[in-house]
């Protein structure tokens, strides 16, 4: 539409802003750089859209940094949007507004990349839009509607027209990515891969979240090629199984300790990383100490960690029997001590063993200029050379290093 992307720091005329709304701290985010982007650019058309902007548009729209709020099953209308008041057309009185509880549109997403920082390293590329399951404490699947697949001859040209580019990994994401293909015809998520592992060049591809019952032997047949990257986001909320029941999560502690053990058992070295909820409605002490036992004994390489955030529209948010600020405050800390000791162990256990790493950039660390780059397994390593890495993928020895992060010698 004549329009083109400049930096935060040029001046733009338009600036959009894609909220999240999954917890409170993500909404408190997204107020934050709204007004941010309004004091660095006063006179900018300043553009609120994506889940925040879909749950609770009212709360945007009554901001003074924001100029226009776009819901998520508004965004097909953002260009006319934008474009019409940029030219100072005025919206039909309150129209937008009373769109904001329409259904989403009957159309499948596209699939988009990102790149980092505007260098074609590593692209996200959507799979498929919004989520069936209705946990109790969610409210994704009303800001984004239900599952939809994007067709899998669409994600392979766009993997290779990236790969084209320069890209080196693609990560292929999604609310609900283990049911992927249920709307298309003989199509499912091992199907999908398939079709990309033989039909693309791309050398890494990242799959990045799964629930512990859809993985199945079969699917991890798939990870027998070195494409595939052995890192799964497997989330687990809660390691008790009475909470789990209450969130309405369609596993027990049961079913997502096998599920860990059979991908640990075929691909040894996996990186394994989880989200928790601490504090949910109803977890007493002994509910939490469960779960606090349970997620350490799955030694995972790291753990999101969020105390729970009551979400209006969501049936957890009725309940009654919620857990003290200062108590969900204490147990989420002590679930972050036992993420940085899985975090550390993990690291620690893989000292000496040689990884592929895909190369970044060039960072300033331990008083030097270090390549910054993520191995397969999910591990950020930082090494010195003379030569240029960016957007280079080599072989690695993970050594020692001085802080947190391992280091690592470049083959």
């Amino acid at each position: 539409a004549g329009y083109r992307l400049v930096e935060a720091n040029q001046g733009p005329q338009v600036f959009v802003l894609n909220t999240c709304t999954v917890t409170g701290t993500a909404d408190s985010k997204a107020r934050r750089a709204l007004r941010s982007a309004r004091r660095a650019n006063p006179h900018a058309l300043v553009v609120a859209t994506g889940c925040y902007a879909q749950r609770a548009p009212e709360d945007l729209t009554g901001l003074d940094a924001v100029s226009l709020v776009i819901g998520n099953f508004q965004k097909h209308e953002l260009v006319s949007q934008v474009s019409r008041a940029l030219a100072l057309e005025p919206d039909p009185a309150g129209e937008t507004a009373r769109r904001f509880d329409a259904v989403a549109p009957d159309v499948k997403p596209k699939a988009r990349p990102m790149g980092l920082k505007g260098l074609r390293i590593r692209a996200n590329i959507k799979i498929q839009e919004g989520c069936d399951q209705v946990c109790a404490y969610c409210i994704v699947p009303k800001v984004r509607g239900r599952e939809r697949s994007i067709p899998v001859a669409e994600l392979v040209e766009q993997i290779n027209r990236y790969a084209g580019e320069g890209f080196q990994e693609v990560v292929l994401t999604g609310t609900q990515l283990g049911t992927y293909g249920f709307d298309l015809p003989q199509t499912s998520l091992a199907k999908m891969l398939r079709r990309i592992l033989d039909e693309t060049t791309v050398p890494r591809i990242r799959v990045s979240s799964l629930q512990a019952q859809e993985i199945t032997p079969e699917l991890l047949d798939l990870w027998d090629t070195h494409r595939l990257c052995p890192h799964f986001h497997i989330p687990l909320q809660s390691g008790s199984d009475g909470v789990l029941k209450a969130m309405r999560r369609r596993y027990d502690t049961r079913t997502f300790a096998a599920t860990v053990e059979m991908v640990r058992r075929r691909i040894p070295d996996a990186g394994i990383t989880t989200d928790l909820i601490a504090g949910f409605p109803g977890e007493d002490q002994a509910s939490f100490q469960e779960s606090l036992d349970f997620a350490s004994s799955m030694a995972f390489s790291d753990m999101h960690v969020f105390p729970y955030s009551p979400r209006p529209g969501t049936s957890a948010a009725h309940y009654t029997n919620g857990v003290p600020e200062e108590t969900k405050k204490d147990r989420t800390a002590q679930m972050l001590a036992a993420a940085r000791q899985g975090f550390q162990d993990f690291r620690n256990g893989q000292m000496g063993n040689t990884r592929t790493v895909l190369w970044e950039n060039q960072v300033d660390r331990d008083g030097a200029r270090r390549w910054s780059g993520l191995t397969d397994n999910y591990i950020r390593v930082y090494a010195q050379s003379r030569r240029d890495l960016t957007n280079v993928i080599t072989q690695a020895k993970l050594l020692k290093g001085d802080g947190d992060d391992p280091g690592a010698e470049v083959a």
